[in-house]
């Protein structure tokens, strides 16, 4: 289909666009970024074939609307919105245009991600709003997942809290391994559907999944996005009776305890609240600081210790392939992950590693199993979405 596609990614105080101009564009043309929406020191800054800056107060409908207005000329040929929506539940198997029906059907499952699904909302009814002739189409997080057998998403809990609840694991990164997945078959030269890879998509949010014959049928992620991996500043999985033990020992509320679980842990609560990001954890690491060594050492382990685990849902693994902003740039925290994982001989070659892949993106030496690093795009997942969507959609 002819036409551009912009894809929408909306947060609490954020708001990420990207314009594609056509079907085959791997690049978007366009790009903005709004940060600190609500506040004083709000700002937009957008790039690619438009330059345009500006900052004050603003929220999201006037961050987008200066977006709209500079980018006028470049909007005059959109044929869909691609929106990133966190959570899908159950409802959702696959990417769909939205319209009256599907937005109340979303709306019933926001409960189940409070954080980010009313801002997606928000933003699928700001383009509603402002660009009222464009088709929206929803992308979810979840959709991938779905093909994760009962025995893998049941917790051990009383059956009617699935039943009547929803409770179970759903899943995240799913659009991002999508196209992981179909990437690395394009680089080995397979077909989705002949390969077995476990995906390790680290970054601030991490976790990891296994694909068995190109579809999802394991993942760390579970009802939140809070349960699997050590992240940036989220914990991982943890004990559930530390939140009754933390309760009554500090007199914290549970709202106060789960802000701390989701903001406060993870690399950031393991290093004493030195940081999240990883590249400064390894120059304090190098400088010898014992609380950056720890958060490292305890990230690199559970992270080997989780595929692994994943590793049970087949009898043999074609790559383990690492993406995302950790899995695509650290080398040295792919050489420690692997270390970890004793049982299996994985070697790296050096120089592949360093650059972070050689030009099939194997980062392994040969004749060792296979390891890759594939970059994800989950915008240019979304834009193929929205143009395969709109077009059925005309």
């Amino acid at each position: 289909m002819e036409g551009s596609v912009l894809v929408v990614n909306c947060g609490s105080s954020s708001l990420k666009l990207a314009l594609y101009e056509n079907a085959e564009a791997t690049i978007p043309t366009t790009e903005a970024t709004a940060e600190r929406l609500g506040t004083e020191q709000a700002s937009l800054t957008v790039s690619g074939d438009l330059e345009f800056q500006t900052s004050g107060m603003m929220d999201h409908k006037a961050a987008l609307t200066a977006f709209i207005d500079a980018a006028s000329t470049q909007l005059k040929g959109l044929c869909g919105i691609g929106h990133r929506v966190v959570h899908g539940g159950e409802s959702f198997i696959d990417s769909c245009v939205l319209n009256q029906s599907t937005i109340s059907d979303l709306k019933k499952v926001s409960g189940l991600a409070p954080l980010h699904n009313p801002m997606n909302l928000m933003g699928i009814d700001l383009c509603g709003e402002l660009l009222p002739e464009v088709p929206n189409v929803a992308v979810f997080d979840t959709a991938f997942h779905q093909t994760i057998p009962e025995s893998t998403f049941l917790y051990g809990v009383p059956y009617h809290w699935y039943e009547e609840y929803g409770v179970r694991r759903y899943g995240f990164h799913g659009t991002s391994y999508r196209f992981v997945v179909g990437e690395t078959a394009r680089r080995l030269q397979q077909s989705p559907e002949d390969l077995n890879l476990i995906i390790a998509h680290l970054g601030n949010g991490c976790s990891a999944c296994a694909i068995r014959q190109g579809k999802s049928v394991d993942t760390t992620m579970g009802l939140t996005p809070l349960e699997g991996l050590v992240m940036g500043t989220r914990s991982g999985d943890i004990d559930p009776g530390l939140i009754e033990f933390m309760s009554q020992t500090t007199e914290t509320s549970l709202s106060e305890l789960m802000t701390v679980l989701n903001r406060e842990s993870g690399l950031l609560g393991l290093s004493g609240g030195l940081s999240n990001d990883m590249r400064t954890l390894l120059d304090a690491e190098s400088d010898g600081n014992e609380a950056a060594r720890r958060a490292i050492d305890a990230f690199c382990f559970r992270t080997a210790r989780q595929l692994a685990a994943l590793s049970t849902n087949f009898t043999h693994t074609d790559a383990v392939v690492f993406t995302g902003g950790i899995g695509e740039h650290s080398g040295v925290i792919r050489q420690r992950i692997l270390a970890h994982w004793k049982n299996i001989p994985y070697r790296l070659n050096a120089a592949f590693n360093e650059a972070n892949g050689n030009e099939n993106g194997r980062i392994s030496e040969q004749g060792t199993p296979l390891v890759m690093v594939v970059p994800t795009d989950e915008e240019r997942m979304i834009a193929q979405d929205t143009y395969r969507l709109t077009s059925d959609h005309d």
